[in-house]
């Protein structure tokens, strides 16, 4: 595996543009000054051509080894197939001028910070210059070594009951190593962007979309409260955790995930809110339920405490049932006034 090697020489990329500039210079004068020997002294005028054609084509391959770099961007170098070095420090730099660039993520655009291209209802001048902008970026060989968010389409995952999710996450991720990144994998950015997608396919088939009794998500054999919808950043840390150990090898570091989006499939999703509408009007009717026997149940002890009226077993139950209608009940009760006696 090849190791990053950093290029630590000066920045001296202005010295060595006004060597070039005054040999370019000095090899038009001496070409100009032959021609005008050539016919009076050719001994003199023939090879002043020669040395000025001779200076100018060197002065035009040394232009080749300039390099200028930003802030946060690295050139990966290679000379005649072998790793040359990496420039990381930003600044005005000449190399040897066979050297060459190298970065095979450079024209790939993934639907992340900095590859995002024009829409296509542009206009057709737009349209050209955008496509100018993309192969002039695609030319350009140096590598970010910014912070960039990476966020893939929807997936549609089953979850662990089987049920379709569709979800989709943010990676906010960046090289750390560039030889890893170029040398290592075929092109970085593309194996990130899958390793994320298997990734998430992976954890999420480990939960349910909602709490489920019976299920193990922690992988310790015991049933637990997990799930995509509950457990969220539980979820987020491990797809990062996952797609880290999955991407060391290529020189990249995960710095943070988070889901994005989360749902039901489509085509179950009216099914499940009908599921979940039924389950709280469930819960809500038994915390009724609850809350009703507790008052019947204080209303017969504070009757029997107080005296104030003695019931047999037949009118307790009677008593029961009336309170029991009209706590529990979704409408307002109309009561019935009895003025007779009690039996």
């Amino acid at each position: 595996m090849v190791e990053e090697k950093t290029i630590t020489k000066k920045q001296n990329g202005m010295f060595m543009l006004l060597v070039v500039l005054t040999g370019i210079l000095l090899g038009i004068f001496l070409f100009i000054v032959g021609c005008i020997f050539t016919d009076e002294q050719p001994v003199l005028g023939v090879p002043a051509i020669i040395l000025g054609i001779g200076m100018s084509t060197i002065s035009l391959i040394m232009t080749a080894g300039f390099k200028v770099l930003k802030p946060q961007e690295a050139y990966v170098l290679t000379l005649f197939g072998n790793y040359y070095g990496t420039l990381k420090e930003t600044g005005f730099y000449w190399v040897n001028p066979f050297v060459v660039a190298v970065n095979p993520a450079a024209s790939t655009r993934l639907g992340q910070s900095g590859d995002v291209s024009g829409s296509g209802s542009e206009s057709n001048v737009q349209l050209t210059w955008g496509q100018l902008k993309t192969t002039a970026m695609s030319l350009d060989k140096r590598i970010s070594l910014k912070i960039m968010t990476l966020s893939n389409s929807k997936q549609k995952i089953n979850d662990c009951l089987g049920n379709p999710v569709e979800i989709s996450i943010a990676v906010m991720w960046r090289v750390i190593d560039t030889a890893k990144a170029v040398f290592t994998v075929d092109n970085y950015k593309e194996y990130l962007s899958l390793q994320c997608d298997s990734a998430v396919r992976e954890i999420v088939r480990i939960y349910p979309y909602d709490v489920a009794q019976n299920v193990d998500t922690t992988g310790d054999g015991e049933p637990d409260d997990g799930s995509l919808r509950g457990s969220s950043k539980i979820v987020a840390q491990r797809i990062k955790k996952l797609i880290q150990e999955k991407v060391e090898i290529a020189g990249l570091e995960i710095i943070d995930a988070r889901i994005t989006y989360l749902a039901y499939a489509p085509e179950i999703a009216a099914a499940m809110l009908q599921r979940q509408q039924a389950s709280a009007v469930v819960d809500a009717r038994k915390l009724i339920v609850d809350g009703a026997v507790g008052m019947v149940e204080m209303a017969l002890d504070r009757l029997k405490e107080n005296g104030v009226v003695d019931l047999d077993e037949e009118r307790k139950a009677a008593m029961v049932s009336n309170l029991l209608v009209v706590l529990c009940g979704n409408k307002e009760a109309s009561p019935i006034v009895n003025a007779g006696t009690l039996y």
